[in-house]
């Protein structure tokens, strides 16, 4: 059983020790990946060790729609042996020890280090650069130990994610949609409904954008990456161009303005208005009818101001939409054959 999805990354093909246990619909890995013996993984789960490595030992489970990744030409994802991870979580450019678990809804962020023997439960967030010490649950956001925790305790944890992922219902088609010559679809996402994708735009792995009643527009050059989930369930969304929506982002109804990146499993209330010019932290969630202000960096859960948007900030979003926008030609030419 492989992948439903495997590409290239500059020539460098994903190697597997061993067949995987099973691979799930949508499921997706590509470019650098080592994975080793015994895995598992999950419908639309997806791999991508597109700029740096992504390695994982023996044993590794990735639960339904979460999503593997490193920071490109930055930080690799290191995964050690007997790793679980649970649904809707996001790994991302880390290193985790072996006989950890990460539970539904959890995302570990940039430079962080998990130890040997660590759970992180439910919905919590690590922090960049965090360190974990190994023998502990962690909670919260940013996650903090909340007590001590045996070997014992971790295996049966692991076993209630393994068992809380069951069957999952056959995803619905997408509709074809005419796009620009310049779009890139992935062929795992699902797009249904009156959608508009701008010039240069890209919607990436696993991703399910849903125009349920109103449409959804997105501007020229805007990404969004792998397993975000948008619901257009009344007035539709609105996204601005030279925008960056990271992986496993949920959002409905609510408005983004160009130039803006909205962080990696952040959670979009509807009704929710995010300025041009705004940067809003992995992890963070709006309020119902929140309106974050040009020029700022935002975050926490509901978000707040934690600062201006320097120059710094603004030249990492701006590389971070021009890298896009070559991983999009690249893989719409790796996809379709064409030039």
């Amino acid at each position: 059983m492989t992948p439903e999805l495997i590409l290239p990354h500059d020539g460098v093909l994903p190697v597997f020790s061993a067949r995987p246990v099973w691979c799930g619909r949508g499921s997706t890995v590509i470019g650098a990946a080592t994975i080793g013996a015994q895995a598992w993984l999950g419908d639309d789960s997806v791999i991508r060790a597109d700029g740096e490595a992504v390695t994982v030992g023996e044993r590794f489970w990735l639960g339904h729609r979460s999503t593997l990744h490193i920071a490109t030409d930055s930080h690799p994802t290191l995964v050690g042996d007997r790793v679980t991870v649970g649904r809707n979580a996001v790994v991302h450019a880390c290193t985790v020890g072996s006989d950890v678990v990460i539970e539904d809804d959890v995302i570990v962020l940039d430079g962080a280090t998990v130890e040997d023997g660590v759970l992180i439960e439910a919905g919590a967030t690590v922090f960049p650069r965090s360190h974990l010490a190994a023998g502990f649950a962690y909670a919260g956001s940013p996650a903090k130990p909340q007590r001590p925790i045996t070997a014992a305790e971790i295996a049966e944890r692991a076993e209630r994610v393994r068992e809380a992922t069951g069957d999952t219902p056959p995803p619905v088609a997408g509709d074809e949609i005419d796009v620009d010559p310049s779009v890139y679809v992935a062929s795992t996402a699902r797009l249904r409904g009156r959608i508009a994708l701008g010039a240069g735009s890209s919607v990436l792995f696993s991703c399910d954008l849903h125009a349920e009643v109103g449409p959804i527009l997105v501007g020229a050059d805007t990404n969004i990456q792998d397993n975000t989930v948008i619901r257009a369930r009344a007035e539709g969304v609105v996204i601005g161009r030279d925008t960056t929506i990271a992986h496993n982002v949920r959002m409905a109804d609510c408005r983004i303005g160009a130039r803006s990146l909205i962080g990696i499993g952040c959670v979009l209330a509807p009704g929710t208005v995010v300025a041009d010019d705004v940067l809003l932290a992995g992890g963070s969630t709006t309020d119902p009818g929140q309106l974050l202000e040009s020029g700022h960096l935002w975050g926490g859960r509901p978000a707040r101001i934690l600062g201006p948007l320097d120059a710094d900030k603004r030249a990492m979003m701006t590389r971070i939409v021009a890298g896009y926008c070559e991983h999009g030609r690249v893989y719409r030419q790796m996809e379709t054959g064409e030039n």
